[in-house]
């Protein structure tokens, strides 16, 4: 069972980095991981966001970003102009606001895009996971750790959990696609 755990393990880290690569998606609302995530160059050193500043959404459609360390406000605001995220940038001296345009349908389908190609990382890297496992199910038949019928069983269970966390980054990213549709 322990060649299950590795893998449900595995399994379960590529569906949580999927999850939060997800979040800093854009949809067309404002939420703090949006920009919580992005590179600040702090001190000579490139550190995230939410860890310089405080990040509160004020509505649908504005974040507002106070440094905690006001002589940073300018390294922030140029580091946000730098991303890709499109968002409309105003620095008030010691807050800096920032406005979520409305997404275009052409953003729309290239952040689909992009959440597919991070749910098909998910899947390979869900992959790779069961190929380790099953590697190791071979040499234990091959030491004779184990009977021959012993390790289709094992295969037959690994692929379950294998079809079982595809079916679940399915779920994450349809619900990704739903949430980018809605205007």
């Amino acid at each position: 069972m322990e060649y299950l755990n590795k893998l449900k393990e595995g399994a379960d880290k590529a569906i949580e980095h999927l999850k939060s690569e997800l979040a800093n998606v854009r949809t067309g609302r404002a939420h703090a991981g949006m920009v919580s995530d992005v590179m600040v160059s702090v001190y000579g050193v490139k550190t995230p966001l939410k860890q310089v500043a405080n990040v509160v959404v004020t509505d649908a459609k504005s974040i507002q970003i106070q440094p905690w360390d006001k002589g940073n406000t300018s390294q922030i605001e140029a580091a946000l102009r730098d991303g890709e995220l499109s968002l409309s940038i105003v620095n008030a001296g010691d807050v800096i606001h920032v406005k979520v345009p409305d997404l275009t349908e052409e953003r729309r389908s290239e952040y689909k895009k992009l959440a597919k190609e991070r749910a098909e990382e998910a899947k390979v890297s869900i992959r790779n996971a069961r190929q380790q496992v099953w590697d190791e199910t071979k040499k234990a038949k091959a030491e004779g750790g184990i009977s021959e019928d012993e390790m289709y069983h094992r295969e037959s269970e690994i692929q379950k959990i294998v079809d079982e966390k595809n079916k679940e980054i399915d779920m994450v990213l349809t619900a990704k696609e739903a949430e980018l549709s809605e205007v």
